[in-house]
């Protein structure tokens, strides 16, 4: 069995951050947690793979995750990477790097918003990546400290401006995620989560924000990106997945208790958007949680 650590970091009180840069042919972390927040950088690393709550997929060449989410469970394993000189940067910071204040003003609006899907991890488009990679690159060897930070905020700007990155975990596995898409879209959000076990209708999400269902559907997709439908089925697959980590009970159980009234398009939907089956989902994850 693996096992799920909760990372104890070093950084300080007197510290901004903690960066850390590694040559290695293998990735032998276990699944973690930790409550700080982390920015990984990985280099020659296709094949790998990122875990990140449900999240399972493997990495190209270049990789660059932020994850915000304290308690969101982790890892990069060796999957089919066989490359010998992996290289990877990770650099820890505290969520209070950035106060609250600071975070408020207007030129920080879009590293605030950053943060914010990250409680989900969010990983970096390839055209992101080139765009910082000077910077990572020399960040871990420059002396002058002043210029390290000034190069992180630097970094953390310009991710937040890549309009090609995308969340990783579902709202299942990052339950403290924070949605700033309007009070109608929390109301629906809000109903579902309480009755995804039912048939939800698309004329009861609508009835819901006084709205004509053509219309919801519309202002429900420009505004979370889905529409109600694939929102729901992420919904319940989300829960599935919490529950073939955490619980005994049998795929179909599972299946039936998540809103799903066919075992085969369970199955089905399952794989199509985790890439897995719910048996091999499960086998993946299965573990003990240790505390260090």
């Amino acid at each position: 069995m693996s096992t799920v650590l909760r990372e104890i970091t070093t950084i300080t009180d007197k510290d901004c951050f903690y960066i850390v840069e590694r040559h290695k042919s293998e990735f032998t972390w276990p699944i973690h947690s930790h409550e700080v927040y982390e920015l990984n950088f990985i280099e020659r690393g296709k094949g790998v793979r990122r875990v990140v709550g449900d999240s399972i997929e493997e990495i190209g060449d270049y990789e660059l995750t932020l994850i915000t989410g304290d308690g969101l469970e982790h890892a990069w394993e060796q999957g089919n990477c066989t490359q010998p000189d992996i290289r990877e940067i990770t650099i820890q910071f505290s969520p209070g790097l950035l106060g609250p204040e600071l975070l408020a003003k207007n030129q920080f609006v879009s590293v605030r918003k950053m943060f914010e899907r990250a409680r989900m991890g969010v990983t970096f488009s390839l055209q992101a990546i080139m765009k910082v990679y000077v910077l990572l690159d020399g960040l871990a060897s420059k002396e002058e400290r002043m210029e390290q930070f000034l190069d992180m905020l630097k970094i953390l700007y310009e991710l937040s401006q890549d309009q090609g990155s995308r969340t990783l975990a579902s709202h299942a596995f990052a339950p403290n995620g924070s949605d700033r898409e309007g009070r109608r879209i929390d109301k629906v959000k809000e109903f579902v989560a309480k009755h995804y076990t039912e048939d939800i209708k698309l004329e009861d999400l609508a009835a819901l924000v006084a709205m004509a269902p053509s219309a919801f559907g519309r202002y429900f997709k420009q505004h979370t990106g889905r529409s109600p439908l694939d929102y729901i089925i992420d919904v319940r697959l989300g829960v599935a997945a919490r529950m073939l980590v955490d619980s005994s009970l049998s795929v179909s159980e599972i299946c039936y208790a998540c809103g799903f009234n066919n075992l085969s398009n369970f199955n089905r939907s399952f794989k199509a958007r985790r890439g897995y089956t719910p048996r091999d989902f499960r086998s993946l994850f299965t573990k003990n949680r240790v505390f260090v």
